[in-house]
């Protein structure tokens, strides 16, 4: 029986995980992959098939994982891994033997020997890695996976740079063998190193030792029949072969570039620079949005890698800066692509249960494809050596057929993986977007702030911050904002919902409030739903009319009119007529008035006539104005009135007279009227012109008006006869309907 590791386990042995990494990326860096090695067995003297062949040996070994995964699991997936990754240094420390032997024997039988010793050492790296991938999956906890994988590859990448610095430098101060033979014993001591810090990491105990091999076969065949898998592996198939392909580049490099070693070697500095400085982002980006658009969005990069390396200068000064341009590059893709693998191998395609068997089958398929590469470069270099013309401004060489196939196996890998199961609606295409809209940078430094706010202070502000950036990138935070333990956040996160982009999750969080137990924010919440002009909010709205707290109705009432609800118009009318609340009544009111519910006049008017408020007063006849229309004009007017009544009301009549005057049908006495009425306003003297206004009303022919314009003319001629001046708003309204009838 195994004991399952907790979580909190596995966080706090996590460190170990990251030491254990960078120690081991000494001796792959230094000399068992990459560069170094090929530079080294170039240096041997191999032609190039032969450095295919031994490239080929370690992937290839990899097949050994679908015989020996149930064995490793009986046998402690730790255990396995400790006692073979040890074993694989000791092993390639026969490397130091090999100047003696070219000296004594001669390149062919060194070619011998170095194979034998990959081999032996493919072998023991087999047997260890077919442990650590399910033991891998099971010491990170998934919510993190993406973060942490980043994490890794920061560590490792930084070590990397290191490590090719030193190499560099090492291969740069002298020549011959023995600078290859100093990389191959430090390599091989921090190896050692990475083998004994694994002992310090949780997990990795034998399962039960009676589960028969069928199950081990069974979980096998169950993985081939999960049709997102097998699409995963040949999409990643693809990828790898046209990567494998491209195992020689550090001899284009040399040979057709003009670089030297100690550069070519600096070259994987850039590369590792480039993943450093985007990993974090991308590790963050795989646990927001999920793995597949940011694979994707590596892979994109990738395929256009080719042609970057194509049109490089050659044998030029430019030649390495450009090369190490084209390196940076390089290394954001690569990241992208590893973060979102990795997540989406762990989280998506691979089942805890049957951890072993998948995991046994994505090793053995990579290490077959992976040793195809190298063996189809060589022997394709080697048959292409002579090959050198132009094709219009591209030079084409030896080198040209693979970097072309590679491109071409990155397009299609993209074509497949595209389609693979994920945790995520997300595309590439949408991603991309995020990181174009807005201010990314003033979002992912808001987020950043945010992450490290404590207080309450710098939380409300970060929150605003985030709004003013304007990126969906922020909308993770602003959502988690809405739920924070203090009211000032959460009220700061409202409005700034309505200060961003539309989201349907903030919209949703914020339907949330509206449902809960919290009038005050409710209150807010409502007026933002209306600001977002989200309709899914509308049914929570409706349901919000008959909440206990007056002023949520009133909100409501209000938001569902900006909105555009006509369908609630019985219900806000309704409302209006049984309603004492005073608050409530004008919000039902104004509701009304936006939704230009003509049915609603003479209700609005009739609150009007009751109200004592001139603030309230003049709400309502806002409200009236936007059914007759023209509220703009209504505005104007209001504010000309406030400064100069007598002068705004003579102004607008005369050019209400003027406009009646052109049609040559009204009445002789009503232009009279209306002439006179325009003296009295305009001598300030507001008693008579407002009698004169009434009157107007009286004698102007109202055949072929809208019944809502005829209620609202009555009205008004009705209240200007009863109160003169003392209510402004009357003038106002006659006005403006006047003003909206002659211009029809």
């Amino acid at each position: 029986m195994t004991t399952e590791v907790t979580n909190a386990e596995k966080m706090r042995r996590m460190p170990w995980i990251l030491v254990q990494s960078a120690t081991s990326t000494v001796f792959v860096a230094m000399i068992a992959f990459g560069a170094p090695f090929i530079l080294f067995l170039d240096e041997l003297g191999l032609p190039k098939t032969q450095i295919g062949f031994i490239q080929s040996l370690v992937p290839f070994c990899g097949i050994t994982a679908l015989f020996i995964a149930p064995a490793m699991a009986r046998f402690g997936l730790k255990r396995s891994f400790v006692i073979f990754w040890g074993a694989r240094h000791i092993v390639y420390a026969g490397l130091l033997l090999c100047p003696l032997i070219l000296t004594a024997y001669g390149t062919r039988v060194v070619f011998v020997w170095v194979a034998a010793i990959i081999l032996a050492f493919a072998l023991c790296r087999a047997i260890a890695e077919t442990a650590w991938y399910p033991w891998f999956q099971e010491i990170i906890p998934d919510s993190v996976r993406g973060k942490f994988s980043a994490m890794i590859a920061v560590s490792c990448d930084v070590v990397s740079i290191a490590s090719l610095a030193v190499a560099s430098y090492i291969l740069g101060r002298s020549t011959g063998l023995d600078r290859f033979m100093v990389l191959i014993v430090v390599g091989v001591v921090f190896g050692l190193i990475s083998t004994w810090v694994a002992l310090l990491m949780p997990g990795g105990a034998p399962t039960d030792r009676s589960t028969p091999q069928t199950t081990h076969l069974g979980g096998m065949k169950q993985a081939l029949a999960d049709r997102s898998f097998v699409l995963y592996l040949a999409g990643l198939g693809l990828l790898l072969l046209g990567w494998g392909l491209l195992s020689f580049l550090p001899l284009y490099m040399k040979e057709q570039i003009g670089l030297s070693q100690a550069n070519i070697v600096m070259l994987g500095i850039g590369t590792m620079a480039g993943a450093i400085l985007s990993s974090y982002l991308w590790g963050w980006a795989a646990d927001r949005y999920g793995s597949r658009p940011v694979l994707l969005s590596g892979l994109l990069i990738v395929l256009l890698l080719p042609v970057a390396w194509m049109l490089m200068p050659r044998h030029s000064p430019w030649s390495l800066p450009v090369a190490l341009g084209i390196a940076l590059f390089t290394g954001v893709g690569q990241m992208a692509w590893y973060a979102g693998d990795q997540r989406l191998l762990y989280v998506s395609l691979v089942p805890a249960p049957r951890k072993t068997q998948y995991m046994a089958l994505y090793y053995a398929w990579i290490g077959i494809i992976q040793g195809i590469g190298p063996l189809l470069a060589g022997w394709s270099l080697d048959r292409a050596s002579t090959l050198s013309s132009n094709m219009l401004f591209l030079p084409v060489d030896a080198y040209t057929p693979i970097l072309v196939a590679s491109m071409i196996m990155a397009g299609a890998s993209i074509l497949l993986l595209r389609h693979v199961r994920t945790d995520t609606d997300v595309s590439a295409a949408q991603l991309a977007r995020m990181f174009l809209q807005g201010s990314p940078l003033r979002a992912m430094e808001s987020l950043v702030r945010y992450h490290l706010a404590r207080d309450e202070h710098t939380r409300v502000a970060t929150t605003e911050r985030m709004a003013q950036a304007r990126s969906p990138l922020t909308v993770n935070e602003l959502v988690e904002a809405l739920h924070d333990p203090s009211f000032n956040v959460r009220y700061e996160a409202i409005v700034s919902a309505t200060r961003t982009r539309p989201d349907t999750r903030l919209t949703d969080a914020i339907i949330e409030i509206i449902e809960g137990q919290e009038p005050d924010l409710g209150i807010a919440a409502s007026w933002a739903l209306a600001r977002i002009g989200n309709p899914r909010a509308i049914e929570p709205l409706r349901e919000a009319l008959v909440s206990p707290y007056p002023l949520l109705r009133a909100c409501s009432a209000r938001a569902l009119a900006t909105l555009g609800d006509w369908e609630s118009i019985p219900v806000l009318r309704e409302r209006l007529r049984t309603e004492k609340h005073e608050s409530l009544q004008i919000a039902y009111a104004s509701a009304l008035g936006a939704l230009q519910a003509t049915e609603a006049t003479s209700d609005i008017l009739s609150y009007l006539r009751e109200l004592d408020s001139e603030m309230l007063r003049q709400e309502a006849a806002l409200a009236v104005a936007r059914i007759i229309g023209g509220e703009r004009a209504f505005i104007r007017l209001w504010r000309r009135l406030r400064v100069e009544p007598g002068t705004a009301a003579a102004a607008a009549l005369l050019a209400i007279r003027g406009r009646l005057a052109k049609r040559g049908q009204s009445p002789r006495d009503l232009l009279s009227t209306m002439a006179e009425c325009a003296q009295a306003f305009g001598v300030e003297d507001l008693d008579s012109g407002t009698k004169l206004l009434a009157q107007m009303i009286h004698e102007l022919p109202t055949e072929g008006l809208d019944e809502s314009v005829r209620t609202v003319l009555s009205e008004c001629h009705q209240m200007l006869s009863q109160f003169g001046p003392q209510r402004i708003e009357y003038t106002l309204l006659a006005l403006h309907t006047l003003s909206i009838v002659t211009r029809r």
